[in-house]
């Protein structure tokens, strides 16, 4: 049975997945990204100046990771104006368990169990089975999809080894690292105006209001996997999160109708045991 931490991400895997597909169904998604990007600075900076400041030691990693996550949040919209985003995206979040594992051991010198390995192997594989089958993808697909891969790994690193510096403030930590979110807004404005981020407030004020709405969910999302990286392995954690893939999956065929292949479905029976793997 998974741990009431492993349980945690896998709520989290699901709130990630219901917020990529808010930004994904939106036509705009550069002002998605945008108004996402105010729903999660705006509260947590709110929120951040309610708590006591993180330690000095971890304000390195704050910095590091809010920067990182602007460049994220910019790759993450242009990857979705690809007509290759079906495959490049779960590849991208198939690769980066493998990558946070060997960035985990590098850095911070974990090390995980046979069985944790397996786990993150079936995970990784699954997913990337799942994004490759009956398709066939370009290199510059594959080379989007990997360089997305890296980030996430990247971010991940940075903030497992800056939330353990927080002496117990992982909630600070993360609510910090979020006020960089304003760093996407002023991308934005940078390049449409003022105007092209207010105005559809007025023009299309659903699309405003289901991307504030996905940007509270992604608070949650990434808030559960920060707390959970305190003290969990980052290499399990990432590979828990990354199933968030598979319930896109399962999204789409109890809530859309779409039709999944036998083959499909036997790739999330192979995630979904590593995901027992990492639960044992």
């Amino acid at each position: 049975m998974l741990s009431y931490t492993g349980g945690l991400v896998l709520l989290a895997a699901l709130l990630h997945a219901s917020w990529n597909a808010m930004l994904h169904g939106n036509r705009d998604r550069y002002l998605s990204m945008a108004w996402m990007s105010i729903a999660i600075a705006l509260i947590s900076t709110v929120a951040a100046l309610m708590l006591p400041l993180p330690p000095a030691a971890a304000w390195p990693y704050i910095v590091a990771s809010g920067l990182v996550h602007i460049f994220y949040n910019i790759n993450l919209v242009r990857s979705y104006s690809s007509s290759d985003l079906a495959v490049a995206y779960p590849i991208a979040r198939g690769s980066s368990p493998l990558l946070v594992a060997l960035g985990a051991a590098l850095f911070a010198h974990e090390a995980i169990t046979p069985i944790h390995a397996l786990g993150i192997a079936l995970i990784s594989g699954g997913i990337l089975t799942l994004a490759l089958l009956d398709r066939h993808v370009s290199r510059a697909a594959a080379l989007t999809a990997l360089t997305t891969g890296a980030i996430i790994a990247l971010y991940t690193v940075i903030d497992g080894i800056g939330v353990r510096q927080s002496d117990g403030q992982a909630l600070a930590y993360t609510l910090w690292m979020f006020t960089f979110y304003w760093g996407t807004v002023l991308v934005f404005v940078a390049r449409r105006g003022i105007t092209g981020l207010l105005g559809p407030i007025r023009s299309n004020p659903a699309a405003v209001t289901s991307s504030f709405v996905g940007g509270l969910v992604s608070i949650g999302a990434y808030g559960i996997v920060i707390w959970a990286l305190q003290s969990g392995a980052m290499g399990m954690v990432s590979a828990l999160r990354e199933t968030s893939v598979v319930m896109v999956v399962l999204i789409g065929r109890v809530f859309l109708r779409e039709a999944v292949s036998a083959k499909r479905w036997a790739v999330c029976v192979v995630v979904a045991v590593g995901a027992i793997c990492l639960g044992l």
